[in-house]
């Protein structure tokens, strides 16, 4: 099996860059700067067990490459990219006959739960994969991956349910390069419950790491649960997720550095100009207003942490108390009709 991880960042990175060290035969998609860097120098990844160089083929899309029936593509892009990105990959022709999105499995290696829904209106064979896997990039050609001793719980299964082979294959490879790659009778079970740790993203990046958000994370979750029980929404208690993982993963320190951000502080860091948080918190925001459930705390981060990204502020340039202020003024607001 040949990997193509489309979207070489954070998540995707580690992944490839793995796999690749594992001798599995890979693909990395980037694009700008990060490509350049990977083609010219390979991949640099930098853990707790060390920093090593990874001979990776890099490639700037589809039109670069000649797809094979043992292709697995590995989707890595931030939500708002995947309806794009799949429509460029979809129709590429696969040697043997047929196209990408007929012939070829597509594991969606992605934060949210719409991707899926997203993919399955193009390829007939898709795969969730919840990730759990501290990891930061923001230096072209580099990758700092802060899990260990593995680098990251992938937890995998078919979508909408179930699990075959080839999600048996690609767990087992996962294994030997690294991670915990637990198959998933219903894989979204686990990528909802992700979904809810996922809420805190936009206000750590609003905000910063910072003392004195804790009181906002609850009401954030307090939400994010109601609005899945209202809408009979199964996701995985958070003791059955520590269970699963046990000490096989943790954050760690690399070279004595904290990872300073998750994905959305990233997003900011790096200027990209858009945001995870209208698929995260607007999650939240649409089965709520689907349900009759108000959710003021998760409008309230999403539609700011849209304005940052847009605005290109920088990540924790708003205060806490200041974000708790505008939730508070959300909360209040007489509801529209």
């Amino acid at each position: 099996m040949r990997y193509i991880i489309i979207g070489a960042g954070a998540v995707g990175g580690t992944i490839g860059g793995r796999l690749a060290e594992n001798g599995h035969d890979v693909v990395l998609v980037a694009r700008g700067a990060h490509l350049e860097a990977l083609r010219r120098d390979g991949l640099r990844l930098i853990s707790p067990h060390g920093a090593a160089t990874v001979a990776v083929t890099a490639a700037g899309g589809p039109e670069e490459l000649d797809l094979r029936e043992d292709d697995v593509l590995v989707l890595a892009v931030k939500t708002q990219d995947t309806a794009a990105i799949l429509q460029e990959w979809a129709p590429r022709p696969v040697a043997g006959g047929g196209a990408a999105a007929d012939a070829l499995p597509l594991v969606c290696a992605q934060n949210a739960v719409e991707n899926e829904r997203i993919a399955l209106r193009l390829f007939r064979r898709v795969y969730g994969m919840c990730v759990w896997l501290p990891a930061l990039h923001l230096e072209p050609g580099t990758v700092v991956s802060h899990g260990a001793p593995l680098s990251g719980m992938l937890t995998l299964g078919r979508y909408p349910r179930g699990a075959d082979e080839t999600a048996e294959r690609i767990a087992a490879d996962l294994r030997g390069s690294m991670f915990a790659a637990p198959v998933a009778q219903n894989v979204m079970r686990w990528k909802y419950a992700k979904l809810l740790g996922n809420l805190g993203n936009a206000h750590q990046a609003i905000c910063g790491p910072v003392p004195g958000s804790q009181p906002l994370m609850e009401r954030l979750l307090a939400e994010g649960r109601a609005v899945l029980d209202a809408a009979g929404i199964a996701y995985t208690p958070p003791e059955e997720e520590r269970r699963t993982r046990g000490d096989q993963v943790n954050e760690t320190a690399v070279d004595g550095v904290d990872r300073p951000g998750g994905s959305s502080w990233q997003s900011l860091a790096k200027g990209s100009g858009s945001i995870e948080a209208d698929y995260l918190n607007g999650e939240i925001v649409l089965l709520g207003r689907l349900h009759g459930v108000p959710t003021p705390a998760n409008e309230t981060v999403r539609r700011v942490a849209g304005e940052f990204a847009r605005e290109h502020r920088p990540p924790g340039s708003m205060t806490i108390s200041a974000l708790l202020k505008l939730v508070e003024e959300e909360a209040a607001a007489p509801p529209l009709m």
